[in-house]
């Protein structure tokens, strides 16, 4: 066990650098993958502190020690479950309205998480001409226009006519960017798809559900590869916080 503890401490810290290399030292949430590091490297630490000194753990220590993580082992791996059966969800045909959530804008140009979300919609609506699109996001710091503005934007200069597209410009975040798209256009009572990135699409419907949209559906564009296992271990986290707000 203390060797396993030690692999997995390595393995956290070089994708902890990893991360920082590819995507820049202000990434989100990267800090959880030093954190593991230290408490799997820690934890290998006193478990070859204890087996070399019997008796400096009390038994009861043992067993409170593997329940808590077993209970949290078996709720991470399904909270992981359900966001990775999300990742594969595309949606029917023919929706009455699809919800493209915002992402970062960099100046005017789309964000690579923003750039898939655009492409997968483009895709959707070059396949189902009825479906009006309700791009949702407002203006961010660093950003010179809204998402909604830079997401027409793409999809009008890749042919995409203005009348099926619906601006909604004033959210901040996914719950905003339901919450206003509906009281746009009344789509928590169609058929309504909501799109994101494959890992941000299961808590999504999730709380398109929580906000009274009868008929949700996923339609999941893909992700940066390399940021796929932090993408879901962070959505893991994020999953748990809406709980506890009860917005899922």
């Amino acid at each position: 066990m203390p060797v396993v503890c030690i692999v997995l401490s390595i393995i956290c810290l070089i994708y902890y650098l990893v991360l920082i290399l590819y995507a820049g030292i202000t990434v989100d949430f990267a800090w959880i993958w030093l954190l593991a590091a230290v408490f799997s490297g820690g934890g290998g630490a006193l478990i070859s502190y204890g087996r070399n000194h019997p008796g400096f753990f009390p038994d009861w220590i043992h067993y409170v020690v593997f329940v808590v993580l077993a209970v949290g082992c078996a709720i991470f791996l399904g909270l992981c479950t359900q966001i990775i059966r999300g990742m594969t969800w595309n949606g029917s045909r023919n929706l009455d309205y699809v919800v493209v959530l915002g992402a970062q804008v960099k100046g005017t140009v789309p964000s690579r998480a923003l750039n898939k979300r655009l492409k997968k919609a483009l895709e959707y609506a070059e396949q189902n001409e009825y479906t009006i699109l309700i791009l949702s996001g407002g203006r961010g710091s660093g950003e010179e226009i809204t998402e909604a503005e830079c997401m027409r934007q793409y999809l009008v200069s890749h042919g995409i006519k203005e009348e099926r597209l619906i601006l909604e410009d004033r959210s901040t975040n996914t719950k905003e960017n339901l919450e206003f798209s509906d009281r746009l256009t009344g789509c928590a009572d169609a058929r309504t798809g909501v799109l994101s990135n494959n890992f941000h699409v299961y808590r999504a419907v999730k709380l398109a559900e929580k906000l009274n949209y009868r008929y949700a559906e996923g339609i999941a564009a893909p992700s940066d590869p390399l940021m796929q296992v932090h993408y879901v271990v962070r959505e893991v986290f994020a999953l748990v916080k809406e709980k506890i707000k009860g917005h899922i």
